[in-house]
């Protein structure tokens, strides 16, 4: 796409840069992407605040080590179809062993896996903190406490098959709606059920900023309908680590545990109502200076 349409100019770059390294007499060239093409793009999911926040971490980042980082968003599955056919460059939020396993069966064999970021993820269904269940195995026995619902996000997320295909019906819970639509819509609908004093049942995941915004709580799973604990990994297009090594080793480093993860979709989605994250992200890298260069040392 437009990394073909803007070859010419690309190629001319590289051979402008290559001879600047050669007159000046250095080797970093060699060891960083100096001579690249300088565009890239981050892919992110529809709905997911931890791949959004980390998203915009990154895109400032590469944009101070000069690169023209683009974030599109989409839906799951056109993501990881989009990094098969080299459309995206880069997407940090893909859930293994278990969310995500299925479409990294389609896609896998044409995408990279740079590795683990967060190794603290979970799906969950949450509740009212102050619901009248503590577990799954109660929630068939409540239905009519909660409406007859679960209020789910997006129809093809990983989460949402797990509830539909392993949680619902291993607890009998076929007789309640899952109502699925966006995580946004998932959000309000949670937002107004805590400001009247009502019960509701949530899909929900860790880490997510609702947890520090929300009075609420996880039901129990005890036949782990919902899996054990999962990673958070990066993906990139399978020829990415060819053309920009040094970001490829960037990505394929960077860590980033839960509560630093809260902090900074804390000051995007709780402390903040607009959309311009920039500025916003801008101060939280201030605050945390000497993390986010060592992503890059």
């Amino acid at each position: 796409m437009k990394k073909q349409t803007r070859a010419a100019i690309a190629i001319g770059a590289a051979a402008l840069l290559g001879l600047s390294a050669c007159a000046a007499g250095g080797d970093d060239t060699a060891s960083g992407d100096a001579a690249e093409n300088k565009d890239l793009s981050i892919a992110v999911f529809n709905g997911w605040p931890e791949g959004e926040a980390v998203s915009y971490l990154w895109k400032a980042i590469l944009e101070e080590k000069g690169y023209n980082v683009e974030l599109e968003y989409a839906d799951v599955t056109p993501i990881f179809s989009g990094l098969s056919t080299g459309d995206y460059d880069v997407a940090l939020d893909g859930w293994l062993p278990i969310t995500h396993a299925s479409l990294m069966e389609e896609y896998g064999d044409t995408i990279e896996d740079l590795g683990a970021w967060n190794s603290e993820a979970g799906l969950t269904v949450a509740v009212n903190a102050d619901a009248p269940i503590d577990s799954l195995e109660e929630l068939a026995a409540n239905a009519d406490a909660f409406g007859d619902r679960i209020v789910g996000i997006e129809p093809g997320a990983g989460l949402t098959e797990a509830v539909l295909n392993n949680t619902m019906p291993t607890y009998g819970l076929e007789d309640m709606e899952l109502l699925t639509s966006s995580t946004p819509a998932m959000l309000a609908e949670l937002q107004a059920a805590l400001d009247n004093g009502e019960n509701i049942a949530v899909t929900l995941w860790r880490p997510h900023w609702a947890y520090d915004a929300f009075d609420i709580k996880d039901l129990a799973d005890p036949e782990g309908t919902l899996g054990d604990v999962e990673e958070i990994h990066s993906f990139a297009r399978d020829t990415l680590s060819d053309d920009m090594p040094e970001v490829t080793e960037w990505i394929s480093n960077f860590k980033m545990d839960s509560e630093l993860l809260y902090s900074l979709e804390n000051v995007m989605y709780n402390e903040y109502d607009g959309t311009d994250f920039e500025p916003i992200v801008a101060d939280w890298i201030a605050a945390n200076q000497d993390y986010v260069d060592g992503l890059t040392s």
